[in-house]
């Protein structure tokens, strides 16, 4: 299936882009025995042909669709919103960043292989993610050069590594070489806290992953990392960042007002705004509209989760909504459907 046949995009208004969608393979082999040891590692429950239910052990963690791992269904999704170009990621409970780091190593091979054969025969409609073994940077490193070499564009991590943030050694080394080789990175939330307050109503997604974001990004700034890690890096956070622009101000005052706070980093916190992007899943003008006042127009990508249920759909219409509403400029809208996320992935 080749998208060559496709003529090439002339006008930027019309171009947008997905920086945010997810894929699960349709099959793969038993990871227990390409780990060489675990139990409850994710495995594929097929239900129709077109519906499966990933497992944790024996437990059900979620139920898919054929949009999951059929670039054909993809790109008929993508045509109804009218995406040109998607940025196609792993689903973060493949991760394994509990387990050995050996073993996440042989298990991030064989799906990151997965994910490419996956998109491989279709032209220029996908740039795919791949993950890494991210508690060990070395292997990361190692597993990130791999797939560039073999295609991928970039590199999705979760938020942190057990109680390891973002501001860890390992991490920031890993984040270096990503800057150094030009690999844009998404940062996504995984592994929220659990407890019986949030075991119901979704709160683990409706609380727990705005929090985990915003606390990535807070590392990051606080502790100081950002002034040791090349401005080269190019990091995006998912949904919008979480509560971080929302909370902005709060931070700055603590960093101005607290020593416990502004021991790390050498400016205060608004002064690295220009190192984050963020994307748009935030289902809201009035919060789109936080994100472009506080990080500016040019540091928001498109986003939509696909195909997830809390995805938005179709996707982009709450930038268009603005655009119509007359707050977003029309340059602004383009940029964000588009031309931001080209200069992150280096398509532009």
């Amino acid at each position: 299936m080749s998208q060559e046949s496709q003529p090439p995009l002339t006008n930027p208004i019309l171009d947008k882009v997905d920086a945010h969608s997810h894929h699960v393979p349709h099959g793969w082999p038993e990871l227990a025995e390409v780990a060489g040891g675990g139990a409850d590692w994710p495995w594929l429950k097929p239900l129709t042909e077109r519906e499966a239910m990933i497992m944790v052990g024996s437990a059900e963690f979620r139920r898919i669709g054929d949009n999951c791992w059929s670039p054909e269904v993809r790109l008929s999704d993508m045509a109804r919103s009218g995406v040109t170009h998607q940025v196609v990621s792993p689903t973060p409970v493949f991760f394994g960043y509990d387990r050995p780091p050996e073993q996440a190593m042989r298990v991030a091979r064989v799906l990151n292989d997965l994910g490419r054969e996956m998109f491989a025969d279709t032209g220029e409609a996908f740039s795919t993610f791949c993950q890494v073994p991210l508690q060990d940077a070395d292997l990361a490193c190692a597993e990130l050069d791999r797939c560039l070499a073999n295609g991928h564009r970039g590199v999705e991590i979760g938020n942190h590594v057990g109680d390891r943030d973002l501001d860890d050694a390992g991490i920031v080394t890993f984040l270096q070489h990503c800057a150094e080789v030009g690999a844009p990175v998404f940062v996504h939330p995984w592994d929220m806290p659990n407890s019986p307050r949030l075991n119901r109503y979704m709160l683990q997604w409706l609380t727990g992953m705005p929090a985990e974001t915003h606390l990535s990004i807070l590392s990051l700034i606080l502790s100081g990392a950002f002034d040791r890690i090349d401005d080269r890096l190019r990091i995006a956070f998912a949904h919008g960042g979480g509560s971080f622009a929302f909370w902005l101000g709060r931070v700055e005052n603590a960093w101005q007002r607290s020593p416990n706070v502004n021991r790390g980093s050498e400016k205060p916190p608004s002064h690295y705004l220009d190192r984050i992007l963020v994307d748009s899943v935030v289902f809201d003008q009035r919060a789109l509209r936080l994100l472009v006042d506080t990080l500016g127009a040019d540091h928001v990508l498109l986003g939509s989760d696909h195909p997830y249920p809390l995805g938005e759909e179709p996707v982009g219409h709450v930038v268009e909504d603005a655009e119509a509403a007359d707050w977003l400029t029309a340059e602004q809208a383009a940029a964000i459907r588009g031309g931001n996320a080209r200069r992150y992935l280096g398509l532009a």
